[in-house]
């Protein structure tokens, strides 16, 4: 906290008022860095999202979503592994790391219902099953794995993404 206070050039009470503790530091990187924004204005709520659970075709909601989600990984990527590994040993970022779980999980799974709600998911695939390989194929770590470990380009990643998600998911 010493250190953001020098480099604020603020006091460091006022680095403890404001965000509490280094996990309310993290936090609040992380929330800007999902939105890519300091708006207060949830991703769901955002018109890019907005407009991709709308889209008339199945392809256009599974490429805006592999487009969103590449972009928010891209901004959160390296806060998301310190909160990872953070967890691990401190109670307040393992219930930071929990949160942002859930958060993705109740993002993917409106991704899951608007797919539902067409009647594209494959024959037999429940909202469940498609919840769980939506989940597996869009987790963070998948992201940084590919881009970041084997090099791949977030763009390649984002295509991979949308194409897997369309096998995975649907019936053509």
């Amino acid at each position: 906290m010493a250190s953001i206070s020098r480099a604020a050039d603020v006091p460091e009470p006022t680095v403890y008022r404001l965000f509490s503790s280094k996990v309310g530091i993290l936090r609040a990187l992380l929330d800007v860095s999902i939105a890519g924004d300091d708006e207060p204005i949830t991703v769901v709520d955002r018109p890019s999202v907005a407009t991709l659970l709308d889209a008339d075709g199945v392809d256009a909601v599974l490429d805006g979503f592999a487009d969103v989600t590449t972009s928010i990984n891209r901004r959160t990527s390296e806060v998301y592994d310190v909160v990872r590994r953070a967890a691990d040993a401190e109670p307040e970022a393992a219930s930071l790391f929990a949160d942002i779980g859930r958060q993705r999980d109740q993002g993917q799974g409106q991704i899951v219902r608007t797919l539902h709600r067409k009647r594209a998911l494959r024959s037999g695939l429940s909202e469940r099953e498609a919840s769980d390989i939506v989940h597996a194929i869009m987790a963070p770590e998948v992201y940084r794995l590919l881009v970041h470990d084997r090099g791949w380009s977030p763009l390649r990643y984002q295509q991979w993404a949308a194409r897997t998600l369309k096998q995975q998911l649907t019936a053509s």
